[in-house]
């Protein structure tokens, strides 16, 4: 099959794209207006500006959902307007004129691979900056959410260089009870214990009160001071973890976060690895929810338009349903956060190779 657009697929790509823009510009109405409604007492305060709503909240809030269901709003503009073809027998006009339903899903695909593509690129690059600003104002004015304090925490900061805090807080950026301890050949060599230790800038740390044990053979040599300037791998944001940390880093950085904290024996990085692995699986998605779409709503049946439509609302709705429910089990470690993100593609991948069979030829 040659890749040779006609007019017919110029004319299908523009109603599907159009109806995409038009169904989430409509979705997107109805949230914002939701949640204006249950917000309007946090909005309505005097410290409020209503300036940062606009700009800092609702400018960003509007492209982050709009592209975080971007593959349910493909799902949605394709069982609309294929309805609509076919409740007007156009896509039987199509097949009695010798195209084939393969042919047919050409301008579909196009239309698919232009909305994910840029959903992708929007994901991974463009929507985690404005997620900052977003996710500052809500901390500020509605929840804050974000962590303030960790307890008995333990990193590997460098090979063989393992730290302890007992307790840290980032508003004042202290932290308690600390110890540095350094191993060689599985052999402890020295150990700095802290009362306690304050957060500078730039991995520069202070600890206070401290004393230091280094170990050779069996001598043991003993220092302690009031005060000490040091260097340290580490800063708090490595262990001061919010659950809404990992919207705000692009698809490198949240390989480059991952990867750190794994070499560092962090093990609460579940929600950045499925929120890694939706970016990708986001793709494949359009492209599955499209073919179901095509499939399903091909066919002009006595029930017209609401009977498809409403199979479609089904199929999305179990779609959301199977993304959270593995989204759980792998925050549970249950499931790996690769499995998670795709299980529902590959659910789905069967459903739609069953409904492209049985397809109008």
């Amino acid at each position: 099959m040659k890749f040779n657009l006609k007019r017919l697929d110029w004319y299908i790509i523009k109603q599907f794209l159009g109806t995409y823009f038009f169904a989430i510009t409509l979705i997107l109405t109805i949230s914002v207006v939701f949640d204006i409604n249950e917000k309007i007492d946090r909005f309505l305060q005097p410290e409020v500006p209503l300036k940062a709503i606009i700009v800092d909240y609702y400018f960003n809030f509007v492209p982050y959902f709009g592209n975080l269901f971007s593959p349910l709003f493909t799902f949605i503009a394709v069982i609309f307007f294929t309805s609509k073809l076919a409740d007007n027998t156009e896509i039987i006009a199509m097949l009695a004129s010798g195209m084939s339903f393969r042919r047919l899903m050409l301008p579909y695909m196009i239309s698919a691979a232009i909305i994910s593509g840029s959903s992708f690129i929007l994901a991974s690059y463009i929507i985690p900056p404005a997620n900052k600003t977003r996710i500052e104002f809500q901390n500020q004015y509605i929840k804050n959410k974000k962590v303030e304090s960790v307890n008995n925490f333990q990193i590997e900061i460098e090979p063989g260089v393992i730290a302890y805090f007992d307790r840290y807080i980032d508003r004042s950026n202290m932290g308690y009870r600390f110890s540095l301890e350094h191993f060689e050949d599985k052999q402890l060599v020295s150990r700095l214990t802290a009362n306690s230790i304050k957060y500078d800038s730039a991995y520069q740390w202070t600890v206070i009160d401290y004393i230091i044990r280094d170990f050779d053979g069996m001598h043991e040599y003993i220092s302690q001071g009031s005060r000490k300037d040091t260097t340290l791998t580490i800063i708090p944001s490595d262990f001061l973890i919010s659950v809404n940390d990992c919207e705000t880093m692009t698809t490198p950085e949240l390989a480059t976060y991952i990867n750190r904290q794994k070499q560092r024996g962090i093990g609460n990085i579940q929600t950045f690895q499925i929120e890694y692995h939706k970016r990708f699986a986001a793709i494949m998605s359009s492209f599955l929810l499209m073919i179901i779409g095509v499939s399903l709503s091909s066919r002009k049946i006595k029930g017209g338009m609401g009977l498809n439509i409403g199979i479609g609302l089904a199929l999305s709705f179990s779609y959301i349903l199977f993304t959270t429910v593995t989204s759980t089990f792998a925050v549970n470690g249950y499931v790996s956060a690769f499995t998670a993100a795709w299980i529902p593609n590959v659910i789905f991948t069967f459903i739609g190779i069953y409904l492209y069979r049985r397809a109008p030829r």
